[in-house]
């Protein structure tokens, strides 16, 4: 005989679970140290998803796989894309107002358009942005991850569950693919943990196992004889305690959860113990202890309100971190406060609007996911041509005067008699090379070509290299590391396996190329920063890493092994110029530039540097280069600091209003044309000289 299909209940239970898990995640992003677990909230929302899913169509009537499907996506399309979508449009549309195209803010626009087909993930992955890395937390897109782990499950779900609906021994077969699929995802998770922990974090293959435990558990009590439409009768005397200890379990994962052990193992203990917590308290009285807890009015209104609040609450707290700050009890107040407003307009009048409107049957479901589609390319081409036009609508300094601020912007610079320069990157191994030539040019060459090498230190010259090129005709050879300098001369950072990998790389390029009188420079971070684009850098240990007695020693032995690199440039005929120690400042400039960030903590120091304190702490490396550009008769320092900092006792990020660096080491697009004289100058005297020359200084 044929059981009699259940209507499934709402089981109020579940919302409860969900207000912890959201609250956690909250709790995380405002502060971690509030709750240093909280980002486990997520795999909880991941095993209620799978649980509730599969509960949602558990006990539909055999159908046909397509029919099934479109009932399935159509659910699906209503319940994620509108709040989605209008999420995704407004922290476009905001961030290209406030946020400025920096390298801390590369990948959002990327992360954002893939978002709103559930790829967000798939591209942080890419791009190697550890979930807990700084970078992801200035990128008002990265909670999508999770959103995208679902909605790829959502269409690998149908095709897996569908035989269930076939019932009978069919039954045992979608749990055992589902029990396969997990164990598989789950020595996916472990492995990839310790070769690409990006990778494991955020994509499908390592998470399927979470979702596919809350389908297991449905799987399994609908199997059991649980009914979905019933109270139980009877509470056994051990459910109270196994229910205490699945709670214990739960808190104590969000309170130790460490991220370096997540997704396996470290998931684990907030999975089972979710699980268990969804099985342990179905079917039990609404006047059951942890049922009445979690049935509390307050947390049945998070629970409903949880899937809003998880899409707002993260570009409201990201765009905080880009302005005001969140270092204050006030601003931590405020961003949660707007988040909170955000997350009951989006379920009061997007969420339910769309639940309600479906409940008049409309459109029939072929045309609800048709038309979700639509609706999901509309919002991300809205969203793409939003970020192109950032430049126009951005209230940022940086974006409303970027030639002032950004180093090496323009893709073309062209004079006014149409003389042009196209830097063209060519790849070099792990690292490329960026030339510099000018063309539809007249005039004879009036200066050396120039071999520049290094990091985003050699990069930040960008716009002094093109007008170089367009001044004198001379061509720009820039290689670039791929994020290693270049005899910075401070050994933990050009020792490094990758980037002496990268360096003898562009070394080996470079050597062929060179002929006499060529001029070989080499700019680089050679003094500690004070600042990072996200955060302001511990000092502690600052004074011994510049004027400890291993740093002296590591400098004299870094400057043999430099001379050596020069000699064989030497040998070429060409010239080495270092660039010597260059001002750093203790606030990145283009995130302290408009009036809402005076109160960023990131800002605190202020935008200039005492000269004294600035010239000591720059004296032990300036006096190595020297020694270094000594040993090598022919080579010369560069040192564009007084330029920089011209007079008076305090060195200033602006000079008449306009920024000298970008951030706080990399020079900006003003820099760059206010030193190009002195560059010029100083590559064009450097001639061949006698093997007996000495160091030239400009």
């Amino acid at each position: 005989m044929t059981p009699t299909p259940q209507r499934h209940a709402y089981l109020p239970y579940v919302d409860g679970l969900r207000a912890i898990a959201v609250i956690a995640v909250v709790l995380y992003h405002l502060n971690p140290a509030w709750l240093p677990g909280g980002f486990a909230g997520v795999d909880i929302f991941f095993v209620i998803s799978g649980f509730v899913v599969a509960a949602s169509v558990g006990e539909r009537e055999r159908t046909s796989l397509p029919s099934f499907i479109t009932y399935f996506l159509s659910r699906r399309m209503l319940r994620i894309a509108p709040a989605l979508i209008v999420c995704l449009l407004v922290t476009g549309l905001v961030a290209a107002v406030f946020i400025p195209d920096a390298w801390l803010s590369d990948g959002n626009q990327r992360t954002g358009k893939f978002a709103f087909f559930g790829f967000g993930n798939v591209i942080l992955a890419q791009h190697n942005n550890d979930y807990f890395s700084p970078i992801s937390e200035y990128n008002p897109y990265t909670h999508t991850w999770s959103l995208g782990v679902e909605e790829q499950f959502y269409l690998l779900f149908p095709a897996l569950f569908w035989l269930w609906s076939f019932r009978g021994r069919w039954r045992g077969v979608v749990t055992g693919l589902f029990v396969i699929g997990g164990a598989w995802s789950f020595v996916q998770a472990v492995q990839l943990g310790s070769t690409d922990p990006s990778a494991a974090f955020y994509l499908l293959p390592s998470r399927f196992w979470e979702l596919a435990v809350g389908v297991v558990l449905y799987l399994g009590m609908s199997m059991a004889g649980r009914r979905f439409d019933a109270f139980d009768p009877v509470t056994p005397r051990w459910l109270l305690p196994a229910v205490a200890l699945a709670s214990i379990g739960l808190l104590v994962s969000l309170i130790t959860s460490q991220p370096t052990r997540f997704p396996a193992p470290g998931a684990v203990l907030p999975v089972l113990a979710t699980a268990a917590l969804l099985g342990l308290l179905h079917g039990r009285p609404m006047d059951f202890p942890l049922v009445r807890a979690l049935t509390w009015h307050p947390m049945l209104r998070i629970g409903r309100l949880s899937y809003s609040l998880y899409l707002w609450h993260w570009p409201v707290f990201v765009l905080f971190r880009w302005t005001v700050g969140t270092g204050s009890l006030a601003t931590r107040v405020a961003a949660v406060a707007i988040a909170v407003i955000l997350s009951v307009l989006s379920w009061r009048y997007v969420e339910t609007t769309v639940r309600r409107a479906h409940r008049f049957k409309i459109m029939p479901r072929i045309a609800v996911v048709a038309c979700g589609v639509v609706a999901l390319y509309a919002g991300m081409w809205i969203s793409g041509w939003v970020a192109r036009r950032q430049p126009v609508l951005s209230i940022s300094a940086v974006a409303r005067h970027a030639d002032d601020w950004y180093p090496s912007k323009k893709p073309v610079i062209t004079n006014a008699s149409g003389c042009s320069v196209t830097p063209t990157p060519v790849p070099v191994g792990d690292g490329f090379r960026v030339v510099f030539e000018r063309k539809a040019c007249r005039g004879p060459v009036t200066a050396p070509r120039v071999f520049a090498i290094g990091d985003s230190h050699a990069m930040a010259y960008g716009t002094m290299f093109s007008d170089y090129v367009l001044d004198t005709g001379a061509q720009v050879m820039l290689y670039n590391n791929g994020g290693c300098p270049f005899l910075s001369l401070q050994p933990w950072r050009d020792r490094m396996p990758h980037c002496a990998k990268v360096a003898g790389q562009a070394l080996e390029d470079m050597l062929p190329r060179l002929r006499a009188g060529d001029v070989v420079f080499m700019p680089s971070l050679r003094v500690p920063r004070f600042v990072d684009q996200w955060a302001r850098l511990p000092q502690e240990g600052m004074q011994e890493l510049v004027f400890g007695d291993a740093a002296a020693k590591e400098r004299d032995a870094a400057v043999l092994e430099g001379a050596k690199i020069l000699q064989r440039i030497r040998a070429t005929g060409a010239r080495p110029m270092i660039e010597a120690p260059n001002l750093v400042l203790k606030a990145p400039l283009f995130r302290c530039a408009d009036v809402w960030t005076a109160s960023n903590p990131v800002c605190a120091d202020g935008t200039t540097v005492n000269r004294a304190e600035f010239e000591h702490l720059r004296a032990p490396m300036l006096a190595s280069i020297h020694s270094l550009a000594g040993q090598v008769p022919g080579s010369a320092v560069w040192d564009p600091f007084p330029l920089l900092c011209p007079v008076g006792a305090e060195c200033n990020g602006f000079l008449d209003g306009k920024p000298l660096m970008f951030d706080g080491d990399h020079l900006s697009g003003f820099a760059n044309r206010l030193l190009l004289p002195s560059f010029t100058q100083a590559v064009r005297q450097l001639q061949p000289v006698p093997s007996t020359a000495g160091v030239a200084t400009y």
